[in-house]
C-alpha cells in the first residue's frame, strides 16, 4: 500500500510503499476515502523538517532536553546513534480520515466489514490506504453524511474541545483570532451554539468566509473596525471569550486578547502561538486562560486510546470519541457546513506535489482533501508464597541446524523501535555471517524504516508467513514486554533459533507456556538479551577478580530515574512492573558473578513501590543486594556494582571504568581500567555475536536454558516477595 511520509532529517517527502498494517484486537483496519489535510499543523511540520539542525534545535527545546539528558546517562555516541536513527526515519503525516471497515479486530462489536466510519489519531488516522484504528479514535459516520465532509472529524473535533473550553452561553460574545481550519470551525460551532462572534484575520477572502459562514463580523486585527464592532456588540464591556486560533511567533494576538476581553473574560489557546501575556494587561482584568488539549479527555492517555477503556459519561461528559461523534452529527444535522472550507481535492497519487505547492504558496487553502483511489461519494456501502523454578524438559534431542555452517544466519526481525534499531541492529546489520532477511512490525511504517536503514530483504505485518519460511534460521523479538513469552512460544514451536529481548515472561503461566513449547518441539535454542554478562569492561574486570574461595557479598545500585508521562512502562496492567520488565538484566548479571542462581529472593519497597531493595540469597550462602530506585538524581551514574570477597573487591562505575583491589604478598594491589572508553559498552554487541556463532554452528546456546529460566523466576518471585512481605524460597533451584 501507499503512505505519506516525512524524512525529518532531510525534509524530503515522498508516497512510499509499505507493507499494509495487521488488523490487532480491539481496533479496525479501515482503507481510506478521504483524508483531510491540517493546513495548519501539519505544514507547521513540514517547515520545520526543513530546518537547518540548528533550526529544529531551536523549535523543539523540550527535545533537546531529552537529548542532554541521555548524553549524561548513556554517553554521546548512544545517544547520537538513537537520534539520528529518529532523524533520518521517515515519519507519518495526517490524524484525520474518512473510510470503510475492512477488517474487524477481536474485542469489536459495534461496527462491521463495509461500515463507514471517520477516523482520529496521528498515529492511526494517517495519509495511508489503509490504517488500523483502535476502539476508541473511530466512530460511525451517520446515514447520509458524505464521506468527504466526514474526513473532518478530528479538526471538528479539535475546534469543539475548544469551544467547550470557553464555556460559551447563550447571548454572549466572543471573538475567534486565526480565521484557518479551526477557526473557521470554531466560528460555526459558536453561532450553532447562541454565540455572536468577531473574527480577526488579516486575509480578506477569510475573513469573508468567516463572514458567510455565521460571523457578525470580522476583519484585520490592526483595523479598527474590529474594536468598533465589539464594542457595538457588548456594549462597550469587551467580548466574553477569545479563542486563540492563530500560530505563528507573533505576540499580537494574545496582546489583542487582553485588549478586546471584558473584565474577567475568558482566553482559550487553541493554536500554536506566542504567549508572552502581558502581565498588567491580564491582571488588570484578571482574564482566565484557558488550554484546550487537543481532541478532548482521553488524548495522550494510553490506557483511553490504545486500550479501549472509555471514561464513565457520568464523570467525562465529552470524550474524544463522543467530541467525534458529535460533530458528525453536527454535520449530518446541518448545523456545521465544511463545504464551503474545501478549497482543493487532490488525488492521492499526487500527495507530494500538492504538499509542495502548499508550502510554496501556489495553492492557498483552507482545507485540502485527499481523494484515494476507488472511492466514491458512495464509499462505505456494505461489502461482503513459595515458587517453584520450572523444570527444563526437552521432547528430545536439541534440534541442531540442518544448514550449511559457511551459510549466512538468515534472522527475521520482530519489532522495530527505539531500542531495537539503536541498541540491536546496528550490531547486526554488518555483521560477517549474518543475513537481515525479514523485518516484521504491527505499524507499516516501522517496517519500512528499518527496511530502508538496514537493508532487510523483505519488510512485512505478517508475522505467520515469517514463520513459516523454512529458509529462516533465528527469529529475533524485540516488542514490547507483553508480547515476548507468546512470540517466543510461537518462534520455538516453528523450529526458529530465539533471541528475545528481555523479560521472557510477565508471569509463571507465560513462561510455562515457553517451557512447554521447548518441551513439545525439542527447541531449546533460545537466547534471553541479558546482555550485561557480556560487557568487555565487566568481563575483564571478572578476570582480574580470579576465582574465589569464600561466599561473596554483592551490591548493585540502580540509579533507573523516574519515566515520562505516557511512557508504555508505566502500563503495569498490561506491559507487568518496571522491575519485572528489566530486572533480569540485574538479577542475571549478579548470578553470573556469583557463578551459581538464587535460592531465595527477599524484596522490601519504598511507599508507593517507588524504590525497590531485592536480597538475592546464593547455595554457596553468597548475597546479592540489588537496589533499585527511581528518586536519585539524573546526574548520579545509572549503574554502579560492588563485588567483595576473599579479601577483593571488584567495582564498576556505570560501564565506565572498573577497578580490583585484592590483597597480596607485597600488600594490597590495584587494577583499574586504564583508560575511558569511547562509548558505556553494556555487551549488546558480543552476546549477538555469540548468539549468531551459536546459531551458525550448532554450538551451545550463550547461556543455558536452565539459567534462563532461574533468573526469569527470582524476577517474578520479587512481586511475590514484596505481596508476602517475607523471604521467597525458589524450590528446585540448582
Amino acid at each position: 500500500m501507499k503512505q505519506v511520509v516525512q524524512n525529518y532529517k532531510s525534509g524530503e517527502l515522498a508516497l512510499l510503499d509499505v507493507p499494509v498494517p495487521g488488523c490487532k484486537p480491539d481496533g479496525v483496519l479501515v482503507r481510506t476515502a478521504y483524508s483531510l489535510i491540517s493546513t495548519g499543523t501539519e505544514l507547521m511540520k513540514v517547515s520545520e523538517a526543513g530546518m537547518s539542525m540548528v533550526g529544529k534545535a531551536r523549535s523543539r527545546p523540550d527535545q533537546v532536553a531529552k537529548v542532554m539528558q541521555s548524553v549524561a546517562t548513556n554517553g554521546v555516541p548512544a545517544t547520537y546513534r538513537k537520534v539520528m536513527g529518529k532523524l533520518d526515519s521517515y515519519t507519518p503525516l495526517g490524524y484525520s480520515l474518512c473510510g470503510v471497515v475492512e477488517q474487524v479486530g477481536t474485542g469489536i462489536d459495534d461496527v462491521k466489514v463495509g461500515d463507514l466510519v471517520a477516523c482520529a489519531g496521528n498515529e492511526h488516522a494517517l495519509h495511508a490506504e489503509l490504517n488500523w484504528v483502535p476502539k476508541n479514535l473511530y466512530t460511525p459516520v451517520p446515514d447520509g453524511l458524505a464521506p468527504r465532509h466526514a474526513a473532518f472529524g478530528t479538526v471538528g473535533s479539535i475546534a469543539m474541545q475548544g469551544v467547550r473550553q470557553g464555556e460559551p452561553q447563550l447571548g454572549e460574545v466572543a471573538l475567534v483570532i486565526g480565521l484557518g481550519l479551526i477557526g473557521q470551525l470554531v466560528v460555526q460551532l459558536l453561532t450553532a451554539s447562541g454565540v455572536r462572534v468577531v473574527g480577526v484575520d488579516p486575509d480578506p477572502a477569510r475573513c469573508e468566509l468567516a463572514e458567510r459562514l455565521g460571523a457578525a463580523t470580522c476583519g484585520d486585527p490592526a483595523a479598527a473596525a474590529v474594536e468598533v464592532a465589539v464594542a457595538e456588540l457588548t456594549g462597550g464591556h469587551g467580548v466574553d471569550q477569545v479563542y486563540l486560533a492563530a500560530g505563528g511567533d507573533s505576540n499580537q494576538p494574545v496582546e489583542l486578547a487582553a485588549r478586546l476581553c471584558r473584565d474577567r473574560g475568558r482566553v482559550v489557546d487553541i493554536g500554536k502561538c506566542r504567549l508572552d501575556l502581558p502581565w498588567n494587561a491580564y491582571y488588570e482584568k484578571e482574564l482566565d486562560v484557558r488550554f484546550s488539549r487537543s481532541y478532548g479527555p482521553g488524548r495522550y492517555d494510553p490506557a483511553y486510546e490504545l486500550e479501549g477503556r472509555d471514561y464513565p459519561i457520568g464523570y467525562v461528559r465529552w470524550t474524544e470519541r463522543r467530541n467525534l461523534a458529535c460533530f458528525l452529527d453536527l454535520l449530518a444535522r446541518g448545523r456545521v457546513d465544511v463545504e464551503p472550507l474545501v478549497s482543493h481535492v487532490a488525488d492521492f497519487d499526487d500527495a507530494v506535489e500538492t504538499y509542495g505547492r502548499l508550502k510554496d504558496g501556489e495553492l492557498k487553502a483552507v482545507a485540502v482533501l485527499f481523494r484515494y483511489p476507488e472511492q466514491t461519494e458512495e464509499a462505505g456501502e456494505a461489502q461482503a508464597p513459595a515458587v517453584t523454578v520450572p523444570a527444563v524438559r526437552r521432547g528430545g534431542a536439541a534440534a541442531g541446524p540442518t544448514r550449511s555452517v559457511k551459510a549466512p544466519v538468515r534472522l527475521a526481525f520482530v519489532g522495530a523501535g527505539n531500542y531495537a534499531t539503536s541498541m540491536l541492529l546496528p550490531h547486526l546489520a554488518q555483521r560477517e555471517g549474518v543475513e537481515l532477511s525479514t523485518v516484521v512490525t504491527t505499524t507499516a511504517l516501522s517496517a519500512a524504516n528499518a527496511q530502508r536503514k538496514f537493508g532487510f530483504a523483505e519488510a512485512t505485518t505478517d508475522l505467520d508467513a515469517v514463520l513459516g519460511d523454512g529458509s529462516i534460521d533465528a527469529v529475533v523479538v524485540a516488542t514490547r514486554h507483553s508480547t515476548h513469552a507468546e512470540l517466543t512460544r510461537r518462534a520455538l514451536s516453528a523450529g526458529k533459533a530465539v533471541f528475545v529481548e528481555k523479560p521472557l515472561a510477565l508471569a509463571e503461566d507465560e513462561l510455562a507456556g515457553v517451557l512447554a513449547a521447548v518441551e513439545e518441539s525439542g527447541n531449546d535454542r533460545l537466547q534471553v538479551g541479558f546482555n550485561r554478562r557480556f560487557a568487555p569492561l565487566l568481563r575483564e574486570a571478572r578476570k582480574r577478580f580470579g576465582a574465589r574461595t569464600g561466599p561473596a557479598s554483592l551490591r548493585y545500585l540502580i540509579n533507573a530515574g523516574r519515566l515520562e508521562h505516557g511512557s508504555w512502562y508505566l502500563r503495569q496492567g498490561t506491559e507487568g512492573s518496571r522491575f519485572v520488565g528489566e530486572g533480569g538484566h540485574f538479577i542475571d548479571t549478579a548470578s553470573w558473578l556469583l557463578g551459581a542462581d538464587p535460592v531465595s529472593v527477599y524484596a522490601v519497597a519504598t511507599s508507593g513501590n517507588e524504590d525497590l531493595q531485592v536480597l538475592l540469597r546464593y547455595p554457596d550462602g553468597s548475597t546479592a543486594t540489588i537496589s533499585y530506585v527511581t528518586t536519585g538524581s539524573p546526574g548520579f551514574p545509572k549503574e554502579t556494582l560492588d563485588l567483595v570477597a576473599d579479601g577483593k573487591v571488584l567495582r564498576l562505575d556505570d560501564f565506565v571504568r572498573a577497578s580490583v583491589y585484592a590483597d597480596g604478598r607485597g600488600g594490597p594491589k590495584r587494577w583499574v581500567s586504564s583508560r575511558l572508553p569511547k562509548a558505556r559498552d553494556k555487551g549488546q554487541s558480543a552476546e549477538l555475536a555469540a548468539f549468531v556463532r551459536a546459531v551458525r554452528t550448532g554450538g551451545p546456546m550463550p547461556v543455558s536454558l536452565e539459567s534462563l529460566v532461574a533468573t526469569t523466576t527470582a524476577t517474578l518471585a520479587v512481586q511475590a516477595g514484596l505481596a508476602g512481605g517475607a523471604p521467597v524460597t525458589l524450590a528446585g533451584a540448582r
